[in-house]
């Protein structure tokens, strides 16, 4: 059940509090606009209406593949969400962005609370920011009028698939849709380090733990665990 408010200040904030006070796997929260909306390294979400922004939440298990790997099932999920109603045209860039001509669509933001994930989803429906670093688009910008309410339900359906091959499949069958909806290999990145390095080389695909594999100019491979990545 998707449970739907006017405004809040962040969605993943809610959930945070409802997880905490016993709320069931499978919760969601959606709210019309945010006033504090958030995503990843606390980087601010510009939230204005008509856009998507709901969280959800997943309870761990013992058996559960690693929680990081968590970002690629909710990008994979996300993106088989968007080909609902944009069936071409739709890449994932590491670690869990959408793209639409190399232009950001959407955002996650996970957040851990002893044994519970929240999982916060942005998607630009309607409106798009300009962002310093980076082109963003929206579904509006490409032609696609997509009802807020009708795409909740479509991706928390398309979410509830996905967590179950997680937890029942392991991690390979969501690592492989991952590369199969991907940039290329070979494609040229940039790789900003939270160290404050930077490293550019072309993607060569994903560790069997989901970390992404640049190859370097010198035929080296580096394994990238966390850090911002950027289309050439």
């Amino acid at each position: 059940m998707i449970r739907t408010i006017p405004e809040t200040g962040s969605t993943n904030a809610d959930m945070l509090a409802l997880a905490v006070a016993g709320a069931p796997e499978g919760s969601w929260l959606r709210a019309e606009r945010q006033t504090a909306g958030k995503g990843r390294q606390g980087r601010a979400w510009d939230s204005p209406a008509g856009n998507f922004y709901g969280s959800t939440l997943v309870c761990l298990r013992p058996t559960d593949p690693p929680a990081p790997t968590l970002a690629l099932m909710t990008v994979v999920a996300l993106e088989e969400a968007v080909r609902v109603f944009l069936p071409r045209g739709v890449t994932i860039k590491w670690p869990n962005d959408l793209l639409i001509d190399g232009a950001k669509l959407s955002g996650v933001l996970l957040e851990r609370a002893g044994d519970a994930v929240v999982v916060g989803i942005g998607v630009n429906l309607t409106h798009h920011p300009e962002l310093p670093d980076r082109p963003a688009t929206s579904l509006a910008a490409q032609g696609i009028a997509v009802n807020v309410a009708t795409f909740a339900d479509v991706l928390a359906e398309s979410f509830a698939r996905w967590l179950s091959r997680w937890r029942g499949e392991g991690l390979e069958p969501v690592r492989q849709r991952w590369l199969d909806r991907a940039h290329p290999s070979g494609t040229a990145l940039t790789a900003r380090l939270p160290d404050g390095t930077r490293h550019e080389g072309l993607f060569d695909g994903l560790t069997g733990d989901g970390a992404l594999i640049l190859r370097l100019a010198d035929g080296s491979r580096h394994v990238i665990h966390a850090g911002d990545v950027f289309l050439i």
